[in-house]
């Protein structure tokens, strides 16, 4: 239904649009959280594949931010140096990164956000994340009958790991058996990260029921270090639907029970193709564009059908 919506969405827009000059698209510069995440490579390849699409002659360049602002801001200003059309951006934050923001604007590009915000975007698409986190922690309070001990392994403070653990923490709330024992520790987002926080929080903790991790790759972490410590007594939920993932769920051995799915490649692809469109004077009808999550299980994964990008 998110899939017909937006894409109806961008048919009126075209409809609607007044004249405006044409603007080729030559160039896409894109910066993303990690390239050492699948979900942002898949997020690259959308782009990408949306851009070929415009233009198959279009060049486009993507670097990783890895999570620190300053090189973020470095990355939008050679990205400007170089006269990109649109700039692609996962902003490390959400707030701060407006200068750049405005810095890429005033010098003719369209700036397009995708996965969280950037303050003052010309569009925006991303999973609806509060969503994301509420289904992903209502599977624990289920699970628990509303009462346990969980845990919240968070991650880099960008405005989508925000909203899960909003989302997780509002569930939560709603539920007075459930008692968190830890979430501010940040994991990066990544395996290594989810492997070590986790690792730290089992060793402090010796009775955990459950846990939410931000990201599969968290997830995946937080397994392998319960494998590790010879620990079983609890589940993980997280959030992505990611490729391995799928492969955590349907293993029936795993901790992992449950991700609440995102499609990074419809979403920046998404992102990339309402960018073209502003490119070309045709602005869309709104600025920010949710899509929804769906939570899979260990019990539904059989009906899941993955990212929408060949793997």
């Amino acid at each position: 239904m998110v899939l017909s919506r937006l894409t109806l969405g961008i048919a009126v827009v075209a409809g609607l649009a007044s004249p405006a000059l044409s603007k080729d698209l030559t160039s896409v510069g894109i910066s993303v959280g990690s390239l050492g995440n699948p979900f942002f490579v898949a997020t690259i390849k959308g782009i990408e594949d949306k851009a070929k699409g415009v233009n198959p002659n279009v060049k486009v360049t993507a670097v990783s931010s890895d999570y620190d602002l300053n090189k973020q801001f470095t990355q939008v200003d050679n990205f400007i140096a170089s006269g990109v059309n649109v700039l692609m951006i996962n902003a490390v934050d959400p707030v701060a990164i407006e200068p750049s923001v405005k810095r890429a604007q005033a010098a003719g590009m369209v700036v397009a956000a995708f996965d969280v915000a950037a303050a003052g975007a010309d569009v925006t698409v991303m999973t609806d994340n509060i969503k994301a986190g509420e289904i992903a922690c209502q599977y624990i309070v289920d699970h628990l009958k509303g009462k346990g001990d969980v845990l919240i392994v968070n991650g880099p403070q960008v405005s989508s790991v925000v909203d899960r653990v909003k989302g997780c923490k509002a569930v939560f709330e709603k539920n007075p058996g459930i008692k968190v024992l830890s979430d501010n520790q940040d994991a990066k987002g990544s395996r290594d990260g989810g492997f070590s926080v986790t690792q730290s929080l089992l060793t402090r903790f010796p009775k955990v029921d459950a846990i939410f991790a931000i990201n599969d790759p968290t997830a995946i972490g937080a397994n392998l270090a319960a494998k590790q410590l010879n620990r079983s007594e609890f589940i993980i939920t997280s959030v992505d639907g990611a490729p391995d993932i799928e492969a955590e769920l349907k293993s029936g051995n795993s901790l992992i029970k449950a991700s609440a799915s995102q499609d990074p490649y419809l979403m920046a692809g998404q992102s990339l193709e309402y960018a073209a469109g502003i490119l070309n004077g045709k602005k869309p009808e709104k600025s920010v564009f949710l899509l929804e999550p769906k939570l899979i299980t260990s019990e539904n994964i059989g009906e899941y059908k993955g990212w929408t990008a060949a793997r």
